[in-house]
């Protein structure tokens, strides 16, 4: 699909059918839409938090902010060789979070972000789209915080897409289509609010809750 037959509204709707674009690359024009057979999710009640990430975690040597800087987590996510946010994606994303559909959560330090997450919400579904870390367990630290967040402003779904052996030893698994597809009809149809309440401020707080119900 080009560039300009996508439009916000367009892409939304295609989330909460249950599919998802990407582009071949970062100088594709053409982005294509993907429904894969099993679909990756993170539970929000079985986020695995190890020994050394509650280490890391209570040392508190880091900063937690929400939806503040996309283009610093955009730039953070499309930073590899290969990357599948184009231009396009790019701006839509740009369109989706100053309509309210699109957050990042982000790990700062000393004045710059070395980690986070940026993903779409619809309903009660948080759609992770990327996430990086130019520090030591960045990446995770954002996704404990997120998964912590989640789960007290009232969503049910967290949909990482596809599976990694980083998302699986935080708990990710995979699930069947139809599965998916119930547990997003679920979701959409009893709404969270990610700004229902403010980030957590004590990393105690998110580790006991977390380890509490996972």
């Amino acid at each position: 699909m080009s560039d300009r037959q996508l439009t916000p509204e367009l892409l939304l709707s295609a989330y909460a059918s249950g599919i998802f674009p990407m582009a071949e690359g970062r100088d594709s024009r053409e982005v294509f839409w993907v429904d894969p057979r099993n679909r990756g999710i993170l539970p929000l009640n079985g986020f695995h938090i190890s020994r050394s990430l509650a280490k890391r975690l209570r040392r508190g040597d880091y900063r937690i902010a929400l939806s503040t800087d996309l283009d610093a987590v955009l730039d953070g996510c499309a930073d590899r060789d290969e990357t599948w946010i184009n231009g396009t994606i790019r701006d839509l994303t740009r369109a989706l979070f100053d309509a309210g559909h699109a957050h990042t959560l982000e790990v700062w330090r000393d004045g710059r972000v070395i980690g986070g997450v940026y993903g779409i919400t619809l309903g009660g579904a948080f759609f992770g789209e990327s996430m990086f870390s130019r520090e030591t367990d960045a990446s995770k630290i954002a996704l404990a915080w997120l998964v912590d967040h989640l789960n007290r402003t009232g969503f049910t779904l967290f949909d990482t897409q596809f599976i990694t052996p980083h998302l699986v030893s935080l708990g990710a698994v995979e699930i069947p289509r139809a599965t998916y597809r119930a547990r997003l009809a679920h979701a959409l149809s009893h709404p969270g609010s990610i700004k229902k309440f403010a980030l957590e401020t004590d990393p105690q707080a998110v580790v006991q809750r977390i380890t509490q119900t996972s």
